[in-house]
């Protein structure tokens, strides 16, 4: 459940399809996301989970399985 919103999230965010999104995709590399587009995922990360996520963190997650990991340790 957590994977499908992230994907989801990722897949508006940059206009994809959900399916190309797997646990391997990483945000730089795969996506192209510059730093803009990884505060404004973590932005609505943190409303759909209603989590915060300190910016240590945030430099962390630069790929799905990392973001989908760290969120199953805050639920």
């Amino acid at each position: 459940m957590i994977f499908e919103k992230v994907r989801d999230a990722l897949a508006s965010q940059f206009e994809l399809d959900p399916e190309t999104v797997t646990l391997e995709t990483n945000l730089i590399d795969d996506l192209g996301a510059d730093s803009l587009d990884v505060v404004e995922l973590i932005m609505e990360l943190e409303d759909e989970f209603g989590v915060t996520i300190s910016d240590e963190a945030a430099a962390e997650l630069y790929t799905v399985q990392r973001i989908v990991d760290y969120l199953e340790k805050l639920q």
